[in-house]
């Protein structure tokens, strides 16, 4: 079955109860992971950038706070779900070692040897996104984490763009990437579009095996306004509607179903082309 990963970004306002309301919510609807991000925007951007955008400075109210690792953690496992997190800076790999169930490298980060090669020395599951990539710049970050002694991959086909439009999704690129990189990798899509029908291709046609995607509680995240995030009911009836296409592929036999079986009565009989069957005419007529 596919795993369903709530990404909280920066949704979280930094407020720990605000933080365990997106895991319990996120275990309520179905998901499988709930990821979170550590980051410093010191660390994060140049001197350069921050001294010439104030809008990078204000990220500064987007950072979540290291001492609630712990706790996120500990809700994490109270929940049944997996705890997942992005590092920004290295020291952010030993504090998150001891806590979370995989770490994710974002698209951003795709290119940062140290990052890549530190996380997967961990022994970690890892996943990695690859929005804005080549496929060569896919292939260095696996072979960064595997000779590193990564042994659980998940490779995240991704367009960074808020919001994606389908036609930017570029969903083929999950097969290109299948067919070029080692075989025990897994695929998934990280998505951008909040677009069930691209979600559902990229299952259905693709067969990825993580499907990521941007989730606020209410509308009050400091994302949701970007238009990339769903939010609880709507990723409730997300993974309903997987559940159920894939309820729907069935046994394969050719065969009538169990509520099939009281209409085959009402065909028409082949000698006479009438509705119902001769054999059973009378008999229904007396029932009424």
């Amino acid at each position: 079955m596919v795993e369903f990963i709530a990404e909280v970004s920066s949704n979280h306002n930094n407020d720990l109860n605000r933080c365990f309301d997106f895991i319990e919510t996120a275990a309520k609807i179905g998901c499988s992971g709930v990821k979170f991000q550590l980051f410093k925007i010191d660390e994060l951007f140049a001197k350069e950038a921050l001294e010439c955008f104030e809008e990078l400075r204000n990220r500064k109210k987007w950072e979540l706070n290291e001492k609630y690792i712990p706790e996120i953690a500990k809700c994490c496992a109270d929940n049944n779900i997996k705890f997942i997190c992005t590092p920004f800076y290295l020291d952010a790999v030993d504090i998150l070692g001891p806590y979370v169930n995989a770490f994710k490298i974002a698209s951003y980060e795709i290119l940062w040897q140290d990052l890549l090669s530190k996380c997967a020395k961990t022994k970690k599951p890892m996943i990695i996104s690859t929005g804005m990539a080549t496929l060569d710049e896919v292939k260095f970050a696996v072979e960064t984490v595997f000779d590193n002694q990564c042994t659980d991959l998940t490779v995240l086909h991704c367009t960074s763009n808020y919001p994606t439009l389908p036609q930017d999704c570029n969903l083929s690129a999950i097969q290109t990437m299948r067919e070029s990189l080692p075989k025990n990798i897994k695929f998934g899509w990280s998505d951008h579009s909040v677009n069930f029908g691209v979600i559902h291709r990229a299952i259905h046609k693709y067969d990825v095996s993580m499907v990521e995607f941007h989730m606020d509680l209410d509308g009050k995240g400091k994302e949701y306004q970007m238009g990339h995030c769903y939010l609880p009911n709507q990723v409730e009836s997300l993974i309903k509607s997987v559940k159920d296409a894939f309820l729907a592929d069935g046994d394969g036999k050719k065969e009538p179903q169990d509520s099939e079986f009281k209409e085959r009565l009402w065909r028409a009989d082949p000698i006479d082309g009438l509705r119902p069957l001769r054999g059973i005419r009378d008999s229904l007529c007396k029932r009424q």
